[in-house]
């Protein structure tokens, strides 16, 4: 690139960067073409991804320092009109499914389940049989005999895995685009707090409640939330105190009464006096 061409292309991005809220940084190490391809395709009329050298783009950025230092490595800018968060959680949900290669790390127990496959009978049969697995034919179709965990979460993927899970079509690993930072209204969003979503904050917030509701009550401080459990508790307190000192209160006197009708019953069983009508 011509250096015409580079002081075009930074102008160019700065005036894009000037019409957009939100300037997000979208890291590229491990992203397949197809699934950056797949993000902008979702983002149509949303947002634009837009890849350069990094030392174009952080001179674009201009004033805004603070994301310029989050250009490292491999990275695209990303540009909306939408907030951090909606933006976040929108690129976040493009994501593609990988075959393993040969030394990776599994990021989980990686199982093959018994059952028929689509594999012809022949070459593959051995392959699938040095990577560990219990293959049978049956009716010209080759089987899995049993289930069998291949490899252990944290464990090397072998060459041989590697090819057993390619002919099975399992693809273990899961690559999806993210934001790594964006600059929004003067502020910096990390992908710690752009991480946070609604429901997140709502289940906080829910749980909080629950906990200071809880709290004041334990140390009877009355608040909005708490106020009709205090009144319904010195009400059943006033009407035990009352039965209790035999208070004649309009609230308690039919319970007086047959709090007094009982007594005599009793009087009367113990002085051995039959209440009992003929």
């Amino acid at each position: 690139m011509l250096r015409k061409e580079k002081e075009a292309f930074v102008k160019r991005l700065a005036e894009k960067i000037s019409k957009h809220k939100t300037v997000a940084v979208l890291p590229l190490a491990g992203i397949p073409d197809r699934l950056l391809q797949k993000a902008r395709n979702s983002l149509r009329g949303e947002a634009e991804i837009i890849v350069g050298r990094n030392t174009l783009i952080k001179r674009a950025l201009g004033d805004k320092a603070s994301l310029a230092s989050k250009v490292d490595g491999d990275v695209a800018l990303v540009l909306s009109d939408l907030d951090p968060f909606t933006l976040y959680s929108k690129i976040g949900s493009n994501s593609l499914q990988l075959l393993a290669k040969p030394g990776q790390i599994a990021p989980m127990d990686i199982e093959v389940k018994a059952g028929e496959t689509n594999i012809q009978p022949g070459q593959a049969v051995t392959e699938l049989k040095a990577a560990g697995l219990d293959v049978q034919i049956q009716k010209n179709k080759v089987v899995i005999a049993k289930d069998k965990k291949i490899v252990e979460a944290g464990k090397k993927i072998t060459a041989q895995v590697a090819n057993a899970l390619k002919l099975l079509d399992i693809k273990p690993f899961t690559v999806s685009t993210t934001i790594s930072a964006a600059y929004f209204e003067g502020l910096l969003f990390g992908k710690e707090a752009l991480s946070i979503t609604p429901a997140y904050v709502a289940s906080e917030v829910a749980k909080s409640f629950v906990e200071a509701n809880a709290l004041s009550t334990g140390i009877g401080y009355v608040t909005p939330y708490n106020a009709a459990y205090f009144v319904s508790k010195a009400y059943n307190e006033a009407i035990a105190l009352g039965l209790s000192a035999n208070i004649p209160e309009p609230e308690i006197m039919e319970k007086l009464v047959e709090k007094a009708a009982q007594e005599a019953n009793n009087i009367n069983k113990v002085a051995g006096i039959n209440n009992t009508n003929a």
